[in-house]
């Protein structure tokens, strides 16, 4: 009995996709061309600081930030410490934010 009222106490009595419950297309939102303006220039203001770092810190800030690699695959894979990366990124980051 008490697992029971756990049980509907966390979770929704309804879903996104069924017809009988919130309709999934209500909740999407189509963005306005202004957004999409604005995420695009966003977008080209992140790509030119990435591509204003040295070769070696937007590897590495691509692979761990971009690609989801962690720290010690990408030491392992360049054959270096992984402090030696943790504070490329750093480094590479707090660049980046000057050039942002």
């Amino acid at each position: 009995m008490a697992y029971q009222r756990r049980l509907s106490r966390h979770k929704a009595q309804y879903s996104l996709d069924c017809d009988d419950g919130i309709e999934y297309s209500a909740c999407l939102h189509e963005p306005t061309p202004q957004e999409l303006l604005e995420r695009m220039e966003t977008f080209l203001r992140l790509w030119n600081a990435l591509n204003s770092l040295p070769e070696i810190q937007g590897r590495r800030i691509d692979a761990h930030i971009i690609l989801g690699k962690s720290i010690k695959e990408i030491a392992e894979a360049e054959g270096v410490h992984e402090e030696s990366i943790r504070q490329s990124i750093k480094r590479g980051l707090e660049r980046m934010k000057k050039t942002f």
